[in-house]
């Protein structure tokens, strides 16, 4: 009998460790393994507010995808369309030919992770910043720095007032986090290496809908969260969010307009497009899944992370996963057991996996967390952040790299270096994550017909 042909699409935390999963389990006879993935490396997003501060080197919280899976085929490229009919998913390898292939599958495993959920707010493409990409919080860092640096050869009063006003829209974690640490560099490299900028005149504002940042904290680690953020000059604007972005501010949606050089989106994410390829049922743009993480309806396609709603069995009354790094680590290792089970002839299993809780790095000794609901902050909780993050990491290599990068930070500080990115052409949200280059549905099974036989 042929080995089974199981594709993964998405090289992220789910996608990755139910390919590790399923190297350790099956044998070669059983199972031939593809992973689409753009990106060379598995990222690790809840550190990219530290990379946007210089506390740790970009290299350190990218793990290459070949050191990770030693016998799964890595296709570089992005999924683009699927056709469960004739079960096929549609690939353009690279971003600059546009060349499209087409994959043959027998078990299909969706996990393409999310996107930036980029509202309908005019010039939010042509003038945001995103905090999802390796490469976007490297380029916000450099431009951020090129601002300070300008503003230190004193410009009009009104462009030194749009350079050092910084516009931080949504207070979630990666907002409020990315806030945090950026300003608090602008401050010391305005002390430090621009002194004609004083650090007064550095202005951060978070701008958030409602009237509460990261509400998974609760209540006392929030409203502690907003006491640090008070103290450091960060000005928290509730009930409002962004109407309009131009290259000189953005104007809130309660009529206030703030002048500003960078305006920084993480108002929330959506599921990829990838999602209404389907034909199922969908929560949000989230593919709705059974508790065993299979999708009802399509034999032998199966959805989790973010791109899915998976009921969370741990909670009940109808609860589904939040889309976070905990469980999309979990539920690949629980598909990877689940798909080990069904080539065998065994039962799946549901899914359940009660949330542990959740840590907040904003910087220095500031720091909250709530593990197993115990409510942490300061130093005990930086050390509980820090930990888990060392745990989360995959391999001993990158752990030793983040490591050393914070024990380095800590001692020697901040250069305040930018490479140069922000001295050339602007990039979007959109052109960092892609989020265009989706085939239209009615379009898959055209493309598959023309690009004849899988290879």
């Amino acid at each position: 009998m042929a080995p089974a042909k199981i594709v993964i699409i998405g090289g992220g935390f789910a996608g990755v460790e139910c390919a590790r999963y399923l190297e350790r389990c099956l044998r070669p006879e059983e199972a031939f393994i593809q992973l689409v993935s753009p990106d060379a490396g598995l990222l690790y997003l809840p550190l990219l507010p530290q990379v946007a501060s210089g506390t740790l080197n970009p290299r350190s919280v990218s793990v290459p995808l070949r050191r990770l899976l030693r016998r799964t085929e890595v296709v570089p490229g992005m999924a683009v369309g699927v056709e469960p009919g004739t079960r096929r998913v549609v690939v353009r390898r690279t971003r600059t030919s546009g060349r499209e292939t087409a994959l043959e599958y027998d078990q299909l495993v969706l996990a393409p992770g999310s996107i930036t959920r980029i509202m309908d707010v005019p010039g939010l493409q042509e003038h945001g910043f995103g905090m999802k990409t390796l490469a976007e919080a490297m380029y916000l860092r450099d431009h951020v720095l090129r601002q300070l640096d300008i503003a230190a050869v004193r410009g009009g009063l009104d462009e030194d007032q749009e350079r050092l006003n910084f516009v931080t829209i949504g207070a979630g974690y990666a907002g409020t986090e990315t806030a945090a640490v950026l300003n608090k560099v602008c401050r010391a490299a305005a002390g430090r290496f621009f002194p004609e900028v004083e650090s007064g005149m550095v202005r951060w504002h978070l701008v958030t809908r409602g009237d509460r940042i990261m509400p998974e904290l609760g209540d006392k680690l929030g409203a502690e969260a907003k006491r640090i953020l008070a103290e450091r000059g960060i000005e928290l604007i509730t009930g409002a969010s962004a109407a309009e972005v131009t290259a000189n501010g953005v104007k809130l949606t309660n009529g206030r307009f703030i002048p500003s050089r960078t305006v920084l989106w993480t108002a929330g994410v959506a599921p990829s497009p990838l999602a209404a390829h389907l034909g199922a049922e969908t929560d949000k743009g989230r593919i709705i899944a059974q508790a065993d993480l299979s999708v009802p309806g399509l034999p032998g396609v199966w959805a989790m992370g973010d791109a899915a709603a998976v009921p969370d069995t741990a909670e009940g009354d109808g609860q589904v996963c939040a889309p976070t790094a905990q469980h999309a680590m979990r539920q690949g290792r629980h598909l990877g057991k689940n798909l080990v089970a069904t080539l065998r002839g065994e039962t799946p299993a549901p899914y359940r996996h009660p949330d542990l809780g959740m840590v907040v790095d904003l910087g220095g000794r500031d720091a909250l967390a709530r593990p197993l609901g115990v409510g942490l902050r300061g130093v005990p909780a930086q050390f509980v952040a820090r930990g888990y993050h060392l745990m989360a990491l995959r391999t001993i290599v990158a752990r030793a790299r983040v490591a050393f990068d914070w024990a380095v930070h800590g001692l020697a500080g901040d250069d305040f270096l930018r490479i140069g990115y922000a001295d050339h052409k602007v990039h979007t949200i959109g052109g960092f994550e892609q989020s265009g280059c989706y085939l239209p549905a009615d379009e898959v099974p055209r493309v598959v017909k023309e690009l004849g036989d899988p290879e």
